[in-house]
């Protein structure tokens, strides 16, 4: 099996000091989780290109761009440029999925599919052996901190078996309000990269809190 990975969502940390916070949680975690939003697919806006790179600059972790926005072709560039490792757009966004797969790999970057809630799984099997990521949100995308929606576990369980099945070695990482009371069945569905924004980034001592969902990430990949 391989080691439970997590993944902080900037989303809620204090951007006015963005790299001592994420420097400060980098000892605890694998990877960096930014979510891109454009305010047209998702009603909300974010941050883009510079971010990354002010990211990329505070420390050396892998990170995952979540492209939540509604022509992820035109702007991959520019966030493989600041220093995307992988980029997931909403396959539901474009009219062909398997090109702007194949245009982000060009770029020397991971690609991955970001799977709504409301978006049926199946349709996709024909693009799961492109990606090196699916990224299954708990959530629906536009908003930090909303409640887990535990429907859609049995979502991230069929996606397991649909990789084993095609003999993908995708990664399955979970994104929406997972926290120490969702973790374990996040886990338990299939999660290998679990996203963690407000329970880490709580405003109130984030290395403490990216500690504690570590130790508990550790404590269920040695069940």
């Amino acid at each position: 099996m391989k080691r439970l990975q997590l993944a902080p969502s900037i989303l809620t940390a204090d951007f006015g000091r963005i790299s001592d916070e994420v420097a400060s949680v980098a000892d605890h975690v694998d990877w960096f989780h930014l979510d891109v939003m454009d305010g047209h697919y998702v009603p909300n806006l974010t941050f883009g290109p510079s971010t990354v790179e002010a990211v990329r600059r505070a420390v050396d972790h892998p990170l995952n761009v979540h492209l939540m926005i509604t022509d992820p072709g035109r702007f991959a560039e520019m966030f493989a440029t600041a220093g995307a490792t992988r980029i997931c757009f909403h396959p539901e966004t474009v009219p062909d999925p398997a090109r702007v797969i194949e245009q982000i790999r060009s770029l020397g970057v991971g690609p991955g599919l970001a799977v709504h809630p409301d978006v049926e799984l199946e349709p996709l099997r024909g693009l799961l052996t492109e990606v090196d990521v699916v990224l299954m949100m708990t959530v629906r995308p536009g908003l930090g901190g909303q409640r887990f929606i535990p429907e859609v576990l049995p979502k991230i369980e069929r996606a397991r078996e649909m990789l084993q099945e095609i003999g993908s070695d995708a990664d399955i990482e979970v994104d929406g309000g997972v926290n120490l009371e969702t973790v374990d069945r996040t886990v338990a569905a299939g999660a290998q990269i679990v996203v963690a924004g407000s329970a880490i980034f709580d405003g109130i001592d984030p290395p403490a809190a990216a500690a504690r969902l570590r130790s508990r990430l550790d404590e269920l990949g040695a069940q």
